[in-house]
């Protein structure tokens, strides 16, 4: 009987084989990798590379020998541009919105762009010529698809808004290490007297801290831009004497809101005294208008009436009427471009004061007070609506009775003079009303057929 053939060479062949195999495979693997490596830092250092040759630091270095800080610059640069908005392409809408398109023209920065009194603002300085950046952070305390709206109207006159905070010190720093800013504009607040009892620290947060960051970054900018800010009638607080004029005490605030703009007041002149900004205050008299707030008494009021709910009138504790001076939005935009015209440069350069910087405050009203019951009868009338009223005592809540604008200074300084009364400007208001809302209104044909 045949004996079975010798299978172990065989075996002991396939093993050696598989083991060669193996060990092949691996120092293919190992191969791959270390070039996969290599290939991954040469694309990286080409990338640094290109960067730094397109994205230089944007300002001087203080030690030009030092070439630590010339690496850190350039990777704030460029980590900055990746966290604000994508890098060259942000960088470059940045650019193009803040370049002026006449002559001497301003580049401002304007803080609270999608805001009321902001993006009217800032489209007045667009169609001039003048460039315009804005900085909004879209918040919550009213709907923000309004702001959104008044954003897109920005946007068809080629003005960008950056989305972000006024406590953010690096996305401040990165702006201005893009653009030379000559002027800021900053409306950027928290606003509402009544809301500073449900949330103080919001007002704290943007009105104090928000307003100290912004002076902080413009004190060290070169050049030195000059600013102009919003403050508020509500520092006159419990003043009696009327009209309301600059040079009158106003220590005695009768709202958080009112105090946070009191102490702006304060922290402005500490900066101008101190680095040498060129700094004017604006106190706004209960301004009103198309792209309005919907906290304010007159917008609230229009959607009540129209919407048949009741509303509720205030009177004084001793029962006279509440009354306000009513300003219109364009008589504000005027009083506003004007400051800035009138803004003399910023005298310190690098934080470091160099000679007397202008230092400014101005009403900004109607002259005009008018009461919250004629108010409503305008609104009446322009509506064809009765509205179902409560008379009812004003809470104490932070509101003031009555509020009346000498304007003589602003006057005097730069020619601000309002020209449009209550019924006028709420004529207008009201056929803004109807059609950004899309209400099939009762509106009186006058209104509907005014241009």
């Amino acid at each position: 009987m045949a004996s079975p053939p010798d299978t172990s060479k065989t075996t002991k062949l396939e093993r050696y084989n598989s083991y060669i195999r193996r060990v092949n495979s691996t120092k293919l693997i190992a191969a791959s990798s270390k070039l996969l490596f290599r290939v991954t830092l040469l694309v990286a250092l080409l990338l640094i590379f290109f960067f730094t040759i397109n994205y230089p630091p944007l300002t001087p270095e203080k030690n030009p020998h030092n070439s630590m800080n010339n690496i850190h610059t350039t990777t704030h640069n460029l980590l900055s541009s990746a966290i604000y908005g994508g890098g060259a392409s942000w960088e470059k809408q940045v650019r193009h919105s803040s370049t002026p398109h006449r002559p001497n023209g301003l580049s401002v920065l304007v803080t609270g762009a999608a805001g009321f009194v902001g993006s009217h603002c800032s489209l007045a300085l667009k169609k001039r010529g003048d460039g315009v950046l804005g900085l909004d952070n879209f918040n919550s305390y009213y709907d923000p698809s309004l702001k959104r709206a008044r954003q897109n109207q920005l946007s068809k006159h080629q003005i960008f808004i950056v989305e972000g905070d006024i406590n953010d010190s690096e996305l401040l720093q990165k702006l201005f290490d893009i653009v030379p800013f000559t002027h800021i504009l900053h409306l950027a607040a928290q606003a509402g007297v009544r809301y500073a009892m449900q949330n103080p620290l919001s007002y704290v947060n943007s009105n104090v801290a928000g307003f100290v960051n912004l002076l902080e970054v413009a004190k060290s900018a070169d050049p030195q831009p000059a600013i102009v800010w919003a403050s508020s009638s509500s520092v006159y607080g419990l003043n009696t004497k009327v009209p309301f004029s600059e040079e009158d005490v106003t220590d005695k605030p009768a709202s958080l809101y009112a105090a946070t703009k009191k102490a702006g007041e304060a922290i402005a002149h500490t900066y101008n005294h101190i680095y040498g900004l060129s700094l004017t205050g604006l106190r706004f008299f209960t301004v009103y208008g198309p792209w309005g707030r919907p906290d304010m008494a007159y917008f609230f009021f229009t959607k009540d009436m129209i919407q048949g709910k009741s509303i509720n009138i205030y009177v004084s504790q001793n029962d006279k009427e509440v009354a306000r001076d009513f300003t219109y939005i364009d008589d504000i935009v005027k009083g506003c471009v004007g400051a800035l015209d009138t803004a003399e440069k910023s005298t310190g350069s690098g934080g470091k004061k160099k000679g007397p910087a202008q230092l400014r405050v101005y009403n900004l009203g109607n002259t005009s007070p008018v009461s919250v019951k004629k108010l409503v009868a305008i609104l009446e009338n322009l509506l064809n609506i009765k509205a179902k009223k409560n008379v009812i005592k004003m809470p104490r809540n932070g509101d003031v009775p009555f509020t009346h604008a000498n304007v003589s200074l602003a006057l005097r300084d730069f020619g601000y003079k309002p020209t449009t009364d209550l019924s006028s400007g709420l004529r207008k208001f009201v056929k803004w009303y109807v059609s950004y809302y899309g209400i099939q209104s009762r509106v009186k044909k006058e209104n509907e057929s005014e241009k």
